[in-house]
């Protein structure tokens, strides 16, 4: 579903089956990122075929709970004020909420995201993310939020090699149309 400032998640929402993902594909290793279950597979082939092509490219965020998307948000707004709403989804939400949302990185962006759009990993995930299911969520000129090159949805193979090869997004689609791509 179309969840960015069209659908809500609740407080109690969470993804019945979450994943650990491997500490080797995280940016930051002292902490713990989950993602759902159905999804790590398809998470795992995608990190590992950017290796093989010479692509560092690591896990800066995953999931997040309602709990978890209200603090960061609020303390988007104590130094961005209304600013924050560009960029950052309230509590209920956020696709990160879903547990099929991730934000990449790599070692040589160092972790900000502005130089992601010129790291040759954006490139990698824009020209191959698709034949593992996901989907850049947030692209120039969207309705939603500011661009984030980083910040990828995991929507299916099918769905997302349409997007791929149609020159669409997710959310330029219509919620019948993606519905007929729902497992």
């Amino acid at each position: 579903k179309k969840y960015s400032k069209v659908y809500f998640l609740s407080e109690n929402y969470r993804p019945a089956y979450l994943a650990s993902i491997d500490q080797k594909y995280l940016y930051n290793q002292n902490d713990d990122a989950f993602i759902h279950t159905e999804v790590l597979p398809h998470l795992t082939e995608l990190l590992e075929a950017a290796g093989s092509d010479g692509i560092e490219l690591l896990v800066a965020s995953a999931f997040r709970s309602f709990e978890e998307q209200s603090l960061l948000k609020s303390g988007y707004k104590v130094v961005y004020g209304s600013g924050a709403n560009q960029f950052s989804a309230d509590q209920g939400y956020s696709e990160h909420q879903l547990g099929t949302t991730l934000d990449f990185t790599t070692p040589t962006t160092n972790g900000v995201f502005s130089k992601f759009v010129s790291d040759p990993a954006y490139k990698w995930l824009r020209d191959s993310a698709h034949g593992y299911g996901f989907t850049l969520s947030y692209p120039k000129d969207n309705a939603f939020y500011k661009y984030e090159p980083w910040h990828w949805r995991f929507v299916g193979v099918e769905l997302a090699t349409f997007l791929h090869n149609e020159g669409k997004y997710f959310y330029d689609l219509d919620q019948r149309e993606i519905d007929t791509y729902l497992i």
